[in-house]
């Protein structure tokens, strides 16, 4: 695909993800509501690309968009011809089947997909714990955060055991053809932030299946940790910085904001330094308060350090603060993308790169397609 199309097409999954789309319910895998990262949203690949929509919170209820069966009896998007550059009409998409491995439980009866769940086209994602020390305070925890909320609605557990884990993973790539998994977590009452638990489920799934493995958490005080996580077989490291600004930082992540913009930086440099340049990544969510400038800023330091910035754009999650908080706007996403995308591309740092995690499944964002090298 030449450089321009991918920029366009860019441009049409940007649309869709900051205006979700209106879903009646159609067949495919459902996707998810609430829990921890991005949610209320499915996967929808259009033009061979897989990207993660809302449909489940505000934005997709007042949308322009629509998910609907063509003449044809396949599936498209309709709605205004924002999508298309010759203002062709609804655009042709796909749902990926619900996968079978969602169909099977454990020996105590513990459904498969309470464990972990798949995201995209062929990820598996866990929160290992379900629960956060701030999520209970909201003037401590992430504005934007719902990690509790899936768990309240009876969806997860509170806890996932490794050998839980491990068994999912197996059967997921078995039945399914998963090829990595996501380890996240709540934060911990504990100086580790959740290196401990990452540690202990990639071994235990690295003795089972041999599975691409990305951990998230906060920097751990001790680095030792990134060498115990990388030892017990994490691949890649996610630490998310998720805004970039100071005062932004203090009014969406007032407890998180703690730990400073330098504290990462140096967190991140003893990351690279055990896991490898583009082995280690952050999130930064686009249209929080942050401006371009300052993303791009930000990214051209994580850059020259060897840190993946996986930017996507800001996706209000039913039942939080920032629930009725505007999505930023497709050109302000496309400008952030072309322009950190393009950073990227001179500094050979590749999502596709990536042993595993976020920014390699992409679906999230649609910096990948401003990345790629013509």
């Amino acid at each position: 695909m030449a450089e321009h199309d991918r920029r366009a097409l860019g441009r049409k999954l940007t649309e869709l993800q900051v205006h979700g789309v209106v879903d009646p319910a159609v067949p495919g895998n459902p996707g998810r509501r609430g829990g921890a990262g991005p949610s209320d949203h499915r996967a929808l690949s259009i033009e061979g690309t897989t990207v993660m929509v809302p449909v489940y919170n505000a934005l997709a209820g007042s949308s322009p968009y629509r998910l609907d069966t063509s003449a044809e009896g396949g599936l498209q998007v309709s709605g205004t011809t924002a999508l298309a550059d010759d203002a062709a009409g609804p655009l042709a998409v796909q749902t990926p089947p619900e996968p079978r491995f969602y169909g099977l439980a454990t020996a105590e009866g513990i459904p498969y997909r309470s464990i972990a769940l798949l995201h995209g086209r062929d990820v598996l994602a866990t929160t290992l714990l379900q629960t956060c020390i701030r999520f209970r305070d909201r003037t401590q925890s992430c504005q934007f955060c719902a990690i509790e909320q899936s768990l309240e609605d009876g969806r997860t557990l509170v806890r996932k055991t490794p050998e839980q884990v491990a068994e999912v993973a197996e059967a997921a790539v078995r039945l399914d053809g998963v090829r990595q998994l996501v380890l996240t977590t709540g934060t911990p009452n504990s100086d580790d932030r959740g290196a401990r638990l990452m540690a202990e489920t990639a071994a235990a799934v690295k003795a089972r299946v041999d599975l691409p493995i990305q951990a998230q958490c906060e920097p751990p005080d001790d680095p030792a940790w990134y060498r115990r996580m990388r030892s017990a077989g994490v691949d890649s490291l996610g630490m998310h910085l998720e805004v970039v600004e100071e005062e932004v930082r203090r009014r969406i992540l007032p407890g998180k904001s703690e730990l400073g913009l330098e504290r990462y930086m140096e967190a991140f440099a003893e990351a690279v330094a055990v896991f490898g340049r583009g082995q280690v990544s952050t999130y930064l969510l686009a249209g929080l308060g942050d401006s371009a400038a300052s993303i791009v800023a930000v990214s051209e330091r994580l850059i020259a350090l060897g840190v993946y910035p996986f930017v996507v754009p800001f996706v209000p999650i039913a039942g939080t603060p920032l629930e009725a908080h505007p999505a930023p706007s497709t050109d302000f996403m496309v400008a952030v993308y072309t322009a950190v995308g393009d950073r990227l591309r001179a500094s050979d740092l590749r999502s596709e790169a990536m042993a595993a995690g976020c920014a390699k499944c992409g679906a999230c964002s649609a910096l990948s397609l401003f990345e790629a090298t013509p």
